[in-house]
């Protein structure tokens, strides 16, 4: 959902709180890290996703010599139920709604969840988190509670996915053979992970011949 279907502005969210107390010339590091430490948060045991983003960002800060402010990580945090779809989400995923049962995996907080995909405007079977299965991708475990609950085999399903880091190269692992790259720029490609590459969601549509 973050990222390939919302549009997830934790960046420019993180870059508004800041931009006062960053060095000049530090901003691009900080954000370059504070993606990296959010991943890595991700990787032990799990806990809320609040607490992932203050300790990623504070280990951004300290990194990168910001005065790191308590209060910060919270700002943000608050901030992602409010994020919308991307412009070229909206029509293709009602379409897609149409003939195929859709499922959420995110990294999301349950308490924000269900907000963030409500704003995407189309019904979706099943909406699931990293908060429900006790993982965060890209962590297996988090993939294999989703097929758990819904009774499938990963072979059986199309993943979608903006990053081949978090989503791609977990889902083919796991057996997913019909892999999606929806390249939106903030990952490089990785062909070995994914069987078809598009820059929209009607490029995913389109290779269900829709």
């Amino acid at each position: 959902m973050y990222g390939t279907l919302t549009d997830f502005a934790i960046g420019p969210a993180a870059e508004e709180v800041i931009k006062d107390v960053a060095p000049p010339g530090t901003l691009d590091t900080f954000l370059h890290r504070f993606g990296c430490y959010q991943l890595d948060e991700g990787m032990g045991e799990w806990r809320p996703y609040d607490e992932v983003i203050s300790r990623a960002f504070e280990r951004a800060c300290r990194s990168t010599g910001i005065e790191f402010r308590p209060g910060d990580p919270a700002k943000i945090f608050a901030a992602i139920p409010e994020w919308g779809p991307h412009p070229d989400v909206p029509e293709p995923l009602a379409e897609l709604a149409e003939h195929f049962p859709l499922v959420i995996l995110s990294n999301a907080a349950d308490s924000h969840a269900e907000q963030n995909a409500a704003r995407l405007g189309a019904p979706f079977h099943a909406v699931y988190t990293a908060e429900m299965a006790r993982a965060y991708k890209p962590r297996l475990r988090a993939f294999e509670f989703m097929y758990e609950q819904l009774g499938c085999r990963p072979e059986e399903t199309m993943h979608v996915s903006s990053s081949p880091r978090y989503d791609l190269q977990s889902a083919t692992d796991l057996g997913v053979r019909e892999t999606v790259y929806l390249n939106r720029g903030s990952e490089p490609s990785a062909p070995f992970y994914h069987a078809y590459e598009v820059t929209s969601l009607a490029g995913a549509a389109e290779v269900l011949g829709i």
